[in-house]
C-alpha cells in the first residue's frame, strides 16, 4: 500500500515553503521504505525553491541529506531489514549501464541522475506526483541500490548531512590524493568549508581555511585547521601564495576568485563545489605559469559515499548541525542566505506536527 507522508514543500519560487501531504508509492521488490528522523538543510535546496536554476517543477519537497530508519523492504532487497540505521543522499538512481554507472560514480550517469528530488522518477513517481520529492518529509521509498547504511556511533542528526556536504567535500580529496604531507586550503567556512576541514585533517594533510573575516578562526582551528588567512589581508594572501597543492572552494555566491590562483603551487589545482549561478572570470596566466587547473566536484557514488561515512564514524566526524521543527525552516532559509548558521539545519522531522 502506498505511504502517507507529511512534508513542507514550495508551491511556487516567490511563496513561503507549508505543509504539504501526499502519498509515497507502494514499495516494489526492490525498494526500502524509511521513516525520516532527520534531514539537511542544504544552499542547493534554496537555489531549487527560488527556481534559480529555471527548471523547477512546483510542487517541489526539497531535501537530500535523509537519516533516518528503515520500516519496510520489498522481497528481492537483501542488504537492510526493518530497523537499520540508513541514508539517502542527492540521487535515488540512475542509468546504470553507462561508463560512469558501470564504474560506480552514479553522480556522472551520461543521461543523468535520478535526482532525490525534482526529477522524473524512472520507477514510478509517488502517488500522484510527475516527479521524485524529497527528505522535508516523513518517509520515503528508495531503491535498496541507493540506500547507505549509517554507522552506529554517529547520531542520525549529525550524520544526516553527510549524504552531501560530506560526500561532497570527502570525494575531491580522495581524488586529488590527499594525505599526509598534503596542503589543503578551504575557502569558506560553512556547511561545506566545515566537513573538508574536518576530513582533510583527519587524512593527515596541512590545512589553512580562506575567509573573510576571522570570527571563525577559533571554530577552523577546534576542527582541525593549522592555519588561517582573512581575504583582505593582502600583505598574508601574497606571503601564502604558491603554498598549496589543492584548494577547496565551497562559497556557492558569485565571488571573485583569480586571486586564489596564485596560493596554488605548480600542479595544484583548485576544485569548485559551490553552486553559483553568474560566470566567475579566470585568467590563463596564472593558470599557465604554474601548469594549475580549475576544476569541480559532484558528491560521490553510493560506494564512495558508504566509505566516507566509514570513514567518518572511524575519525568521529559529523557535521556541527542547528536542529530545528521543520515550520521554521523558512526562518532557516533567511539565516543560510546571511550565512547566520553554524554550520548546517537539520529538521527533525518528528516534530513536524508542530506546524500549524
Amino acid at each position: 500500500m502506498p505511504i502517507a507522508a507529511r512534508a513542507f514543500a514550495a508551491t511556487s519560487a516567490d511563496a513561503a515553503l507549508g505543509r504539504y501531504d501526499f502519498d509515497r508509492r507502494d514499495p516494489g521488490p526492490n525498494d526500502v521504505a524509511i521513516e525520516i528522523k532527520y534531514a539537511g538543510v542544504c544552499h542547493s535546496d534554496l537555489h531549487v525553491v527560488r527556481n534559480d536554476l529555471g527548471n523547477t517543477r512546483y510542487p517541489i519537497v526539497p531535501g537530500h541529506e535523509i537519516a533516518g530508519v528503515v520500516t519496510a523492504v520489498g522481497s528481492g532487497v537483501g542488504r537492510f531489514k526493518v530497523g537499520d540505521r540508513v541514508g539517502v543522499g542527492c540521487m535515488v538512481d540512475s542509468c546504470r549501464q553507462c561508463g560512469p554507472c558501470r564504474e560506480g560514480e552514479e553522480q556522472y550517469c551520461v543521461p543523468g541522475m535520478t535526482q532525490t528530488y525534482g526529477s522524473p522518477d524512472p520507477k514510478g513517481a509517488d502517488v500522484g506526483q510527475k516527479i521524485t520529492q524529497g527528505g522535508y518529509s516523513t518517509a520515503i521509498v528508495v531503491d535498496q541500490d541507493f540506500v547507505v547504511r549509517i554507522p552506529d556511533s554517529l547520531p542520525l542528526d549529525a550524520a544526516a548531512p553527510l549524504l552531501c556536504a560530506g560526500i561532497t567535500t570527502y570525494s575531491p580529496l580522495r581524488t586529488w590524493g590527499v594525505g599526509p604531507g598534503s596542503r589543503v586550503a578551504v575557502v569558506g567556512l560553512g556547511g561545506l568549508g566545515h566537513m573538508a576541514v574536518k576530513q582533510a585533517a583527519a587524512m593527515g594533510a596541512e590545512v589553512t581555511v580562506v575567509s573573510t573575516s576571522d570570527r571563525k578562526k577559533a571554530d577552523a582551528e577546534r576542527m582541525g585547521a593549522r592555519h588561517f588567512l582573512i581575504n583582505s589581508d593582502k600583505a598574508a594572501i601574497a606571503a601564502a601564495a604558491e603554498s598549496f597543492d589543492l584548494i577547496i572552494n565551497t562559497v556557492s555566491a558569485t565571488h571573485e576568485i583569480a586571486g586564489h590562483l596564485n596560493l596554488l603551487a605548480k600542479d595544484g589545482t583548485m576544485v569548485m563545489l559551490g553552486l553559483t549561478t553568474e560566470g566567475l572570470p579566470v585568467y590563463a596566466l596564472p593558470l599557465l605559469w604554474r601548469r594549475r587547473r580549475v576544476a569541480g566536484s559532484l558528491i560521490g557514488g553510493i560506494r564512495e559515499t558508504q566509505e566516507m561515512l566509514d570513514f567518518c564514524a572511524a575519525h568521529g566526524i559529523a557535521c556541527d548541525v542547528e536542529v530545528i521543527a521543520p515550520d521554521r525552516i523558512n526562518e532557516a532559509y533567511e539565516r543560510m542566505e546571511k550565512s547566520d548558521v553554524r554550520y548546517r539545519f537539520v529538521l527533525d522531522m518528528s516534530r513536524i506536527e508542530e506546524a500549524p
